[in-house]
């Protein structure tokens, strides 16, 4: 006697198979009836695209994307931070844990020259510690649109000790989508924040004002 059951999941897989075989079908009629001038069209489009995104480069570069570096003060953090739609900054001290960040920010930078990455010491910016309220170090700073969108306090997140691996930091920069990202990890998915979302201007602002 037939399983019922095994009859019916056969029947949605067998669907479901269909469906797509004609979604195939489909796609490749769809090239088939492109002429020279649809052709054209596609390479002018992608070329347009290429060349757009070698000017972003080029402004990237020209903005220190790229390449991992410090910033000596506290104006120049606010002028990073304008120049650059996403930032990651590390505030630091001389110490171990501070080192191993370093190390894995020297490589991101490389590989997300999209993204600004830079590193402040914490001690000798007392403004921005207060105001962004830094207590542990290291901490990053995930920045978007002057914003900060999330931190990265201590290695909490990266398993608690510091043999955590760049893919492990890479993975928990782009849960707040300040770097592109195309891994296929499902805690990727981004995540909502308790946190409040700090406006440098508005806190640069807010100090001259204090003034």
């Amino acid at each position: 006697m037939a399983n019922p059951i095994q009859e019916i999941l056969e029947n949605q897989v067998l669907t479901v198979a269909k469906a797509m075989e004609d979604k195939i079908d489909d796609e490749i009629a769809s090239l088939e009836k492109l002429d020279e001038d649809d052709l054209e069209v596609l390479r002018e489009r992608r070329l347009k695209q290429m060349k757009k995104m070698a000017e972003k480069k080029k402004r990237w570069i020209s903005l220190g994307h790229g390449e991992y570096s410090e910033i000596h003060s506290e104006k120049d953090f606010f002028s990073v931070v304008k120049a650059s739609e996403r930032v990651v900054c590390h505030f630091y001290r001389e110490n171990w844990p501070c080192k191993v960040m370093d190390k894995h920010m020297s490589i991101l930078a490389k590989q997300h020259i999209e993204t600004r990455f830079v590193k402040i010491q914490a001690e000798k910016s007392p403004f921005l510690a207060e105001r962004l309220k830094i207590v542990v170090l290291p901490t990053l700073a995930l920045i978007k649109n002057t914003k900060v969108d999330d931190y990265v306090v201590g290695f909490n997140e990266l398993g608690g000790k510091d043999d955590f691996s760049t893919e492990d930091l890479e993975e928990r920069i782009a849960r707040a989508q300040v770097i592109h990202y195309d891994g296929e990890s499902s805690s990727l998915k981004p995540k909502s924040t308790t946190q409040v979302r700090r406006n440098v201007r508005q806190s640069a602002r807010s100090d001259s004002d204090s003034e």
